[in-house]
């Protein structure tokens, strides 16, 4: 049996979409007697009557329904694989998604994001937020490509490639007194304080960082962006802890103070083992790693040592997730 008339079959559906052989004509195009060609020739090849004229107006038979139907199936999927063929033409690359923390895109990505844009139009990127523990998950399922998380991290089953050495900070609103210059977890512990939500990696190092003066003499103020947690805390309601990229500018609006002990918040970029390198992931994983710091070896892929747990009487949970 010969071949399907993609044409014939995209003159049926107009024809049983519109219940009229010149409308439809009008619609492809063409003739009114190449219309009704199409239609013959597809009732001759399957044998059956697939249109049936009721005056004016053209009805489609059983047959014919259940052909309208699959054709078009059939001419989506023709369509879609023609739409795909043309991006690799045009220069289509391939996709990849990123997961990353709320910081790292706010304050990491966007240069990165615009270079890549700028200089790989072909390659599709899908960014989503999400807190470390998710990108993990989200990793080792295989529904992200590469993810940007805090450390710590540990699964046997990913390659993870410390990028930015950076450390948590307290800050406070402008203008307030006695505060000393290095901040303890005593001191902090007193405070009324403004944190992140509590399934963010940053949370965690903060309420481990304070493990000895658990529980709080107030429950704390949860907040859902680094931004929104500065406008919170320059308002006078409170003091937070934040990763010093946050506010490398210098807010005007709130006074900075180191911790002690220091509190590490490594930014880590995180994929699978087994990830097929294709040549998208590739383009878009080189250019991640640029976040690391100048002098690091940008060719070296090897997993490099991470921050040790913090000290105190807790320790961290042996987990595919952070804690």
């Amino acid at each position: 049996m010969r071949s399907l008339n993609l044409d014939q079959m995209r003159t049926l559906i107009e024809v049983v979409a519109l219940g009229n052989f010149s409308a439809a004509a009008r619609r492809l195009n063409l003739t009114q007697p190449a219309v009704s060609l199409h239609i013959k020739e597809l009732e001759h090849r399957f044998g059956v009557r697939l249109i049936e004229r009721m005056g004016t107006r053209a009805y489609a038979t059983a047959p014919g329904k259940e052909l309208v139907e699959r054709a078009g199936r059939i001419i989506r999927e023709c369509d879609g694989t023609d739409d795909a063929m043309r991006r690799f033409h045009d220069g289509w690359i391939g996709s990849v998604h990123i997961g990353t923390t709320l910081t790292a895109l706010t304050y990491e990505l966007p240069p990165i994001l615009k270079k890549l844009r700028g200089d790989h139009p072909g390659i599709d990127l899908l960014v989503t937020n999400m807190p470390t523990r998710d990108s993990v998950e989200h990793i080792m399922k295989n529904a992200v490509d590469l993810a940007l998380v805090t450390l710590p991290v540990k699964a046997a089953s990913l390659r993870i490639t410390p990028l930015r050495p950076e450390t948590l900070v307290a800050i406070f609103p402008a203008g307030q007194a006695d505060i000393p210059d290095e901040v303890t977890p005593e001191y902090v512990a007193r405070q009324p304080l403004v944190l992140e939500h509590p399934r963010g990696a940053v949370h965690a190092l903060v309420i481990q960082w304070l493990a000895k003066h658990l529980p709080l003499r107030r429950a704390p103020m949860h907040i859902g962006t680094v931004e929104a947690m500065k406008r919170v805390v320059a308002s006078n309601l409170g003091m937070s802890i934040v990763p010093d990229v946050a506010v490398a500018d210098g807010p005007p609006d709130l006074m900075v103070r180191e911790l002690k002990p220091k509190l590490p918040c490594t930014l880590a970029l995180i994929e699978h083992r087994n990830k097929p390198k294709e040549p998208a992931f590739e383009i878009v994983r080189a250019a991640l790693l640029e976040l690391r710091r100048h002098g690091a070896d940008a060719s070296d892929d090897r997993e490099r040592p991470q921050p040790k747990p913090l000290a105190g009487p807790r320790k961290p949970a042996r987990s595919a997730h952070v804690l």
